[in-house]
């Protein structure tokens, strides 16, 4: 055999060896590729079926014979959507440890007022409220809370649900007793006073120039005949949290909201709960500037304490 055909015998050896050697390359790849794509599979699967039987037990607790509605009534045009409400906003979020059911129930009640664009919602949250022990009056004072926030509009349309789910339901609201005698601007003071630290003045103050009226009504309105009523003081704070980040236009009242959660008892943990939450009813966007604000609100506190 020559040089030159001992040369192109050697050239063909090492295309054959580069040929073989990509080939196994590429079967070794296209074997571990598949086997990640299958781990992969599962994963997801698996994945989903707990974070579904998760929502669904969430779901259940709040309605028992809802929860095999809610696919059931999409299967016709979106059954994925069934599935994220069941997976998502039962199994991700609802389901968390960090608020209880009541507290959950409240929240979505004061949300779902706030945007005024979702009464069959609201009458199924009503329901659940019910069901998960909230009381027909504190209810119907939720919503007054809201109101504050919404308008009356708003406030006036919650309660013909709650009429309508408690005249379901057969409950009645007992009569208000709130029985107080002092004045309104006396309640308001009182109320602003444990929750804002006595700057009853400063909002008064703070419209003199252009509005002064509308510091009275702050005072006398919505905290002398609404917020001094007979609610749980956390509960009054939750209400106003999750309808301020549903509304997404009020940040600086959302921030004088946090820091009086903290002040009347709720941990940071509840109010971020409470803002978690309001991705599912108000979207990513306002629950994400609802967590700014909360941000905010804990780091100005904490300027505060160090003063």
């Amino acid at each position: 055999m020559s040089i030159s055909q001992c040369e192109r015998a050697v050239g063909r050896g090492r295309v054959v060896f580069l040929i073989c050697s990509f080939a196994t390359c590429l079967a070794f790849f296209v074997a571990s590729n598949n086997s990640a794509l299958a781990a992969g599979e599962k994963m997801p699967s698996q994945d989903r079926n707990e974070r579904y039987e998760r929502g669904m037990n969430s779901l259940r607790a709040l309605d028992a014979e809802a929860s095999a509605a809610v696919q059931k009534s999409l299967q016709d045009i979106s059954p994925d959507m069934g599935r994220f409400i069941i997976e998502f906003a039962y199994g991700d979020v609802f389901s968390r440890p960090g608020l209880d059911p009541k507290s959950r129930q409240v929240a979505t009640i004061a949300a779902l007022t706030a945007l005024g664009n979702a009464e069959p919602q609201l009458k199924f949250h009503i329901g659940g409220a019910l069901n998960v022990g909230v009381t027909p009056q504190e209810i119907v004072e939720v919503i007054y809370v809201a109101t504050i926030f919404s308008g009356f509009p708003a406030g006036l349309n919650a309660i013909s649900a709650a009429r309508d789910v408690f005249k379901t339901r057969g409950v009645q609201v007992s009569a208000s007793t709130e029985g107080e005698t002092a004045s309104r601007r006396e309640r308001g003071l009182k109320a602003l006073a444990a929750t804002s630290g006595g700057s009853g003045q400063a909002v008064l103050d703070s419209l003199k120039d252009i509005a002064p009226a509308m510091g009275e009504f702050i005072l006398d309105f919505a905290y002398g005949d609404v917020i001094s009523r007979q609610l749980s003081p956390k509960w009054k704070e939750i209400t106003m949290i999750a309808a301020g980040v549903a509304r997404g236009t009020m940040r600086p009242q959302v921030k004088v909201h946090i820091k009086a959660g903290a002040r009347v008892g709720l941990t940071k943990e509840e109010i971020v709960e409470v803002v978690n939450q309001m991705a599912v009813y108000a979207g990513f966007p306002a629950a994400l500037n609802g967590l700014s604000a909360v941000r905010e609100a804990y780091a100005e506190m904490e300027l505060q304490k160090a003063k």
